[in-house]
């Protein structure tokens, strides 16, 4: 039930992808999702270097039996072309380029035999990959933690399947079986986990994301500049990143106050102020739990529902 397009393709177990998820995957949670039989993915921000690329790609490879992703920014590679080539290098499963047009550097990619996967939030968002030869599109609903757009996933899966024939995957509020099962069966090749990978212990980030995030219920995040803002990261205004709700939000948030001011209050060691990015799926992360058990426990609810009701 679980054998799809995707796990034929880039020889996965499971139709099961790890968010490339900046500053939160690296190599140990990427090489811990693909050992379980989906694909971990590498998130390469902005603000990360080649050597970390390198560097977290040979983590990942070994811990994940030489599958992995990477995932890139799109909009900031004009600034940083070496990310490219760094991916490149890395010889990896599959690299990512989301968030901007991927003209140019997809071809790239795929001249040096290496499959692509962009994650979009609208039709013109799916031209653009189309134009640019991009292999598989996700399609990725503003329920997604971090940066996101503004089109919930349900009605873009359903606008995004019926827009193209390329093999569609599903990102955005899935984090347990019924999820995954729910978008297979509307067509989806898989899907796309993050927040539910973030309270395992292979994930990085500040001590305090974890127990906020278990303490969190599906309303508590936003979606917001705010927290670009205050570390002064230039993300495109169409993309706002959907973070845990906290004072800083409910101070900043749609305030209307100066950048610099914002920038001035932000503390990203303080949990009542510092960033955690996580999607409406919050609400269904209960426990710290290893990522390997996550991502087998989705795959094998998902596979006893479709069954049931295939």
């Amino acid at each position: 039930m679980l054998d799809t397009w995707l796990t034929r393709e880039l020889g996965l177990r499971l139709p099961i992808i790890g968010a490339p998820m900046g500053g939160r995957a690296g190599g140990v949670l990427a090489g811990a999702v693909s050992a379980a039989g989906g694909l971990g993915m590498l998130g390469a921000a902005g603000y990360t270097s080649p050597e970390w690329i390198a560097a977290e790609s040979a983590i990942a490879r070994e811990a994940g039996g030489g599958l992995f992703g990477i995932g890139l920014q799109t909009w900031s590679l004009a600034d940083n072309p070496a990310m490219v080539d760094a991916a490149i290098e890395a010889r990896p499963t599959v690299i990512a380029l989301s968030f901007g047009d991927p003209d140019g550097y997809a071809q790239r990619i795929k001249e040096a035999g290496i499959p692509t996967l962009s994650q979009i939030n609208s039709v013109q968002d799916l031209r653009l990959a189309e134009r640019a030869g991009i292999d598989v599109i996700v399609a990725q609903g503003t329920e997604a933690g971090g940066h996101t757009g503004r089109v919930a996933t349900l009605p873009l899966l359903q606008e995004i399947l019926d827009a193209t024939d390329r093999p569609v995957l599903a990102a955005g509020g899935i984090a347990t079986g019924r999820g995954l099962a729910a978008v297979l069966a509307a067509g989806a090749q898989g899907a796309l986990i993050g927040t539910a990978l973030l309270a395992s212990p292979e994930a990085v980030g500040p001590a305090y994301a974890v127990p906020r995030l278990l303490a969190a219920g599906s309303t508590d995040t936003v979606y917001t500049p705010v927290f670009d803002q205050a570390r002064h990261q230039p993300w495109p205004q169409r993309w706002y990143g959907r973070a845990l709700t906290n004072e800083f939000t409910e101070k900043f948030h749609d305030a209307g106050g100066d950048e610099g001011a914002i920038a001035a209050a932000y503390d990203g060691a303080d949990p009542d102020i510092g960033v955690v990015y996580a999607g409406q799926a919050a609400g269904l992360v209960n426990a710290e739990r290893p990522a390997g058990d996550i991502v087998a426990e989705i795959a094998a609810r998902a596979e006893e529902l479709l069954r049931r009701y295939g």
